[in-house]
């Protein structure tokens, strides 16, 4: 009996469309300079401060050399790259009014059908910018700001100067966040006030769509004091031929008390070098929570970060990484402990097939000051077919020695006994690898809400059958 098709996914099937450009309304020439630089931040009617980060940010990447370790970043040509590309649109709060040509892309996506879903709010990008925003009444009414990154500078000028690239992320923190400094676009502002727990995930969509472009969203995130959030990222790139940039910048504020988890299904083409810098800062008795599902880009470096500065905080990390042919992904997390009583796990889950490369790259680093810590990193990885590559690279910065500390790490084949006695089952071998995947990846699907639990795992399958890049 034939084998039914399998339905595509939403975000694996933006990678076969290619862009309708006939919706742009300004788009840069390629490479970047100071009169890009002022032109995106006059095009946006900036206040002087934020030129002026942006400026700081443009200087400095001018004189900051690519990073020396890791993937090979020398063939991406930085001077062909499109930094400002404008969908011909205004900003939309109901999906009627979003132009028919970029809302055909989107409902391709399930945008739309996201936003029936029990969902508290829904953003969508285009390129460099957003064109639909939409937060359900009864969390406005609480005082929940869920904004377009450039409208939140303009409306809340002083919360975002407070925070935007300055205690997080600075400015000169590695040569891509400068790019991000001088060039950011779009992207999502959020601030929950006090004791104000969103039961309902707020979630936005990145779309970068023009050929041979960059995209540079800005998501700053302030979880009050006792307050709690969920908040999903989604992601995708179609593919052309020729590279594309992602260098966004994720900034989470989670204050005393405060709970955030912060869920992301990164599916860029092949043809995307994916360079996003995420991190957080936790307060006092506060949580933080990651969830990374990373797939699709030709070459990632993604290590989501969090920085524990207060007694008694907490991160978790959970993240899977797959790597087929042609795709080097290079991620992991990082848990800095700069307070006592703080804990940390790091859990990280890679698949490398017919010559995938996988690296995880973890850090758990703890100061002098940082006492009656507890902490743990694991990376599990599984080699599919000849000639994968998995790498791991722990590392741990232990400066005292009232801490608990554990480590390890696992490398593996899907053995052929496995193999063969689920193929006793009925099962033939392509199934029968799939639930051995399947039951690999368990822990990270389990921490996704069930509809996107089923995406990413659409997602992997298709990877698994060589579907998708």
């Amino acid at each position: 009996m034939p084998q039914a098709k399998r339905k595509i996914s939403p975000l694996s099937r933006a990678l076969f469309d290619t862009a309708d450009t006939s919706a742009t309304r300004y788009k840069a020439a390629p490479g970047i300079n100071e009169k890009l630089v002022r032109e995106i931040s006059k095009q946006k009617n900036e206040p002087e401060w934020m030129l002026k980060k942006r400026l700081q940010g443009f200087e400095l990447f001018k004189t900051t050399s690519l990073p020396s370790w890791g993937p090979d970043l020398t063939k991406l040509d930085l001077d062909k790259i499109t930094y400002f590309v404008r969908p011909d649109t205004e900003e939309s709060q109901t999906w009627e009014e979003v132009p028919a040509e970029i809302k055909k892309t989107f409902d391709k996506l399930g945008i739309p059908e996201a936003e029936k879903k029990a969902l508290a709010g829904v953003g969508a990008q285009y390129d460099s910018d957003v064109v639909y925003h939409n937060l359900k009444k009864k969390w406005d009414e609480r005082g929940v700001i869920f904004e377009n990154m450039d409208v939140a500078v303009q409306k809340y000028p002083e919360l975002v100067k407070k925070y935007f690239m300055t205690q997080c992320i600075p400015v000169n923190d590695h040569k891509f966040i400068m790019l991000h400094a001088a060039v950011w676009s779009g992207g999502t502002f959020i601030y929950v006030p006090k004791n104000v727990k969103v039961d309902l995930p707020l979630q936005a969509y990145f779309r970068m769509n023009a050929k041979g472009s960059g995209q540079f969203e800005h998501t700053l995130i302030i979880v009050d004091e006792g307050a709690s959030l969920h908040y999903i990222e989604g992601c995708s790139a179609p593919r052309y031929g020729t590279s594309s940039l992602h260098a966004g910048c994720v900034e989470v504020f989670v204050h005393k008390n405060a709970r955030m988890r912060y869920s992301s299904i990164e599916n860029w083409s092949k043809d995307t070098y994916n360079l996003n810098t995420k991190r957080a800062l936790v307060d006092e008795d506060a949580v933080m929570e990651w969830v990374n599902g990373n797939m699709g880009s030709g070459t990632t470096m993604l290590y989501p970060s969090s920085i524990l500065r207060g007694r008694g905080a907490r991160s978790d990390s959970l993240g899977i990484a797959f790597a087929g042919p042609g795709q080097n992904q290079d991620t992991g997390a990082k848990a800095i402990h700069a307070a006592p009583n703080t804990s940390s796990t790091i859990i990280s889950k890679s698949i490398s097939k017919d010559g995938g490369v996988n690296t995880f790259r973890g850090l758990i680093k703890i100061m002098p000051h940082a006492t009656e810590v507890n902490a743990s990193m694991v990376c599990d990885a599984l080699l599919i077919g000849k000639k994968s590559v998995a790498n791991t690279i722990p590392e741990l910065k232990i400066k005292n020695e009232q801490v608990a500390v554990a480590h390890e790490a696992r490398v593996g084949k899907i053995g052929e006994e496995e193999i063969f006695f689920l193929q006793s089952r009925g099962l033939n071998e392509a199934e029968a690898t799939r639930l051995v995947v399947s039951g690999f990846i368990e822990p990270i699907i389990k921490a996704l809400p069930v509809e996107y639990a089923l995406e990413l795992n659409k997602l992997i399958e298709m990877e698994m059958e060589g579907a998708v890049g």
